[in-house]
């Protein structure tokens, strides 16, 4: 097989979640898929040294990053590292300026700081932060995708995301995302692929819709 069809296609999770988020899309056999994991993150990392921990793991040919919610951010810092064929982001942001007015009055009164999250004990409260108010009716379903509860990560990826230092989008990011999706509204969203209906759990919801549309965005030069 030509290496030219051929992709090398990462799949990130997004915050808390494993890679089971994955487990409804199926792409068609030139897409070879490598699912990425969550690592805890050391005291006081940056998410561009995370970044470049997780890039030393990433090899292969016409690389595609695709992440979603913070993963979504975390391929973006990767793509700053390696060469990518393409960079996907799903319910995620481009930039600071796309994240929700909460978090971005969080970040100037540094309110998050003080965000309790011995919730992570509490997984319905975890699944709604991180899923969104969507799956209230179906709490139980969620419970596989959320694995990665340590009180510490959590922190960490709640200062990481507030704190996102990404002024601008960078060039040719492709963006997925949802139109009722209440962890990233879409009126905050400026260039996307909006996904009607999409949620900010559409990984899941809209994986059909992802799984006939996500190699003809890949294919297309």
């Amino acid at each position: 097989m030509n290496n030219q069809n051929t992709y090398d296609v990462f799949l990130m999770p997004g915050m808390a979640a494993n890679p089971k988020i994955f487990d409804f899309i199926s792409l068609p056999k030139n897409f070879v898929i490598h699912y990425l994991e969550w690592e805890m993150p050391l005291k006081d990392e940056s998410i561009e040294d995370y970044a470049l921990k997780f890039s030393k793991k990433i090899k292969g040919n016409n690389l595609v990053l695709i992440g979603v919610s913070f993963g979504g951010i975390l391929v973006q810092e990767i793509s700053k590292i390696i060469k990518c064929s393409k960079v996907i982001i799903i319910s995620s942001v481009k930039s600071n300026k796309e994240l929700p007015l909460m978090m971005q009055i969080g970040k100037k009164t540094k309110a998050y700081k003080f965000f309790n999250v011995n919730w992570i004990n509490d997984f319905e409260s975890l699944a709604l932060f991180v899923f969104g108010p969507i799956v209230r009716n179906r709490i139980e379903l969620y419970r596989k995708y959320l694995s990665v509860r340590d009180e510490n990560y959590l922190k960490w990826s709640i200062h990481q995301i507030v704190n996102w230092d990404q002024k601008n989008p960078l060039k040719d990011i492709i963006h997925i995302h949802g139109n009722i999706d209440l962890v990233f509204p879409s009126i905050y969203i400026k260039k996307a692929i909006f996904v009607s209906g999409g949620t900010h759990a559409m990984i899941l919801r809209k994986a059909s819709w992802l799984n006939k549309n996500l190699p003809i965005i890949i294919s297309n030069n």
